[in-house]
């Protein structure tokens, strides 16, 4: 039988958010419970994955047009600030995709066609005409990638050589001639791609039109085909990743059981929070049970995979929680982190290993402001958990108010824990105690006498000889949710005149203080003195 101890946290005094009605914030006491025994998911080490479009600048949604240069067509691969930004993660994953992908043709040699960009057409599927990607552009985001150390994911054509029926069905197999050059020459360059995607947004029903899981399943086959034989001789091989849409449990399980012995990574989409013209989505945001929505596309996800032969593993390949380019001042400002956070947090407590979002930079939900490059504040809350946040993922709960969401991995890069904790309430301050269940082990200072724990190493001790742990809180700037500028306890994080991100420092905090979560604020604590079974 494990015993229960509890570990307390402490109050930052110089944080302070604004509360929404503008009055003393309320103060009230809660529990974070851990389970330290066992583990409920394993995320990958580079679980954080952006994405990059091929949507044009005259790309516009409810008379707003979001995109300016930052397709993949004609994003400035020179900016530093964009450089910096994916350096800083070490790797970061981007996905390169979207809807427009399964309408690209690669300017390779078995294209005789001029190789020309997209065009705004309204007849047209999508609202544009068929596009091309200059071998010249490849070869320019290849050099960006390398320079950056990005792992690079490609979304391939999938609708090339179909025929598409008035009831939005694709009929016939997937045309993979063109696909095959293009990776052909990819190889050939010496390029490095972490996985091939097959498809954005055709499973289910569709999203503008949708291909039987069958015929899926059959040109997944086909892709994986191709890999094995491109890349007979390099290893380790390209992951091969579908179906990159929706999430219908009929249409997936037929296409995973189908996919067996050919498939690694099952991609879905979330855009949970309905359109970017929706006046409610702050209220979503902050409404604990919305949120715990879409726990359910996770738990049906993961019972099919565990139900199945296969050994692919699920990642969420695409979200930007409002679709259509998201809303501007929302999407991309501080209240969105709730939402983007807590995403990440239940996608790992389903044993997601990747979690790509929408965007990297373009549209309204950027992690980068699409015209200035600037980290919006979704970019630092990223790099925090890709920083703090472990593989091993924890079962966590909070008793003391339903507004709290919390998280708790094993560290990264360090022992002991790392907790996230988002206070969705406008006007109480949270004071948090966190309860261990299970055996658990204090790291110590000096050798227990008598007998020797396995784990003994030294605390990180502060100039009083105090056990200490470090914590980030993250607020708006003036308290204001729709802010663009997020400070990092107290001090607004900010790119310098080089372009250069800032260092994400913590607080050094007394273990004997609770854990203080302001109102509409975010805090990761990172402790390392707490060694728990499932840790080690």
């Amino acid at each position: 039988m494990g015993f229960c101890i509890w570990a307390c946290f402490f109050t930052l005094s110089f944080i302070s958010v604004s509360s929404g009605s503008g009055g003393r914030a309320e103060a009230a006491e809660g529990t974070v419970y851990i389970d330290g025994n066992s583990l409920i998911g394993r995320t990958d080490s580079d679980f954080i994955c952006a994405t990059l479009d091929w949507w044009p600048s005259d790309k516009c949604d409810y008379g707003h047009c979001s995109w300016g240069h930052a397709s993949l067509l004609n994003l400035d691969l020179s900016n530093n600030i964009l450089l910096n930004a994916v350096k800083a993660f070490s790797p970061l994953k981007i996905r390169l995709g979207g809807t427009l992908q399964d309408k690209v043709i690669y300017q390779t040699g078995d294209h005789k066609q001029p190789c020309i960009p997209f065009s705004k057409n309204t007849s047209a599927l999508f609202g544009f005409s068929g596009g091309c990607l200059p071998l010249s552009r490849w070869d320019e985001l290849n050099t960006f990638f390398n320079e950056s150390g990005a792992l690079v994911i490609f979304g391939l054509n999938a609708l090339n050589g179909r025929t598409i029926k008035s009831d939005s069905s694709a009929i016939g197999a997937w045309d993979l001639t063109n696909a095959k050059s293009f990776m052909d020459y990819t190889v050939k360059k010496g390029y490095t791609i972490y996985g091939w995607e097959l498809g954005n947004e055709l499973s289910g029903s569709g999203v503008g039109v949708r291909v039987a899981a069958d015929q899926y399943a059959f040109d997944t086959i086909a892709l994986q085909n191709i890999v094995q034989d491109i890349y007979k001789d390099i290893e380790p091989k390209p992951r091969v990743i579908a179906p990159g849409g929706f999430f219908d449990a009929t249409w997936f399980k037929e296409f995973i059981n189908k996919t067996t012995n050919t498939l690694d990574v099952v991609t879905h989409h979330i855009y949970n929070l309905g359109p970017g013209v929706d006046e409610h989505l702050v209220e979503k945001i902050l409404d604990p049970s919305y949120l715990d929505g879409e726990a359910n596309t996770f738990s049906q996800l993961q019972s099919t995979l565990k139900s199945s032969p296969t050994s692919a593993v699920a990642w969420v390949g695409e979200s930007g929680g409002a679709y259509n380019s998201g809303r501007d001042t929302v999407t991309n400002a501080f209240v969105f982190s709730f939402w983007y956070l807590d995403q990440l947090g239940m996608a790992s407590a389903y044993d997601t290993k990747t979690y790509c979002r929408q965007t990297l930079i373009g549209g309204n939900y950027g992690l980068l402001n699409t015209t200035t490059f600037v980290p919006n504040p979704d970019y630092y809350s990223a790099l925090l958990w890709h920083r703090l946040m472990g593989r091993k993922v924890l079962s966590t709960s909070f008793s003391g108010t339903k507004k709290i969401r919390a998280y708790a991995h094993c560290a990264k890069y360090s022992p002991g824990i790392s907790l996230l904790l988002i206070n969705l309430d406008n006007s109480t301050t949270v004071q948090a105690k966190v309860s261990f269940n299970g055996t658990l082990a204090l790291q110590h200072r000096h050798k227990s006498h008598g007998h020797r724990k396995r784990m003994a190493r030294l605390p990180r001790v502060s100039k009083r000889g105090e056990r200490t742990r470090e914590e980030y809180h993250l607020t708006a700037k003036d308290g204001n949710l729709h802010s663009q500028v997020m400070l990092l306890n107290g001090n607004i994080l900010s790119v310098n005149s080089s372009g250069h991100i800032p260092p994400l420092e913590p607080a050094s905090v007394n273990s004997t203080e609770p854990i203080t979560i302001a109102p509409f604020s975010i805090v990761f604590a990172h402790i390392p003195y707490v060694v728990l079974p499932a840790c080690r």
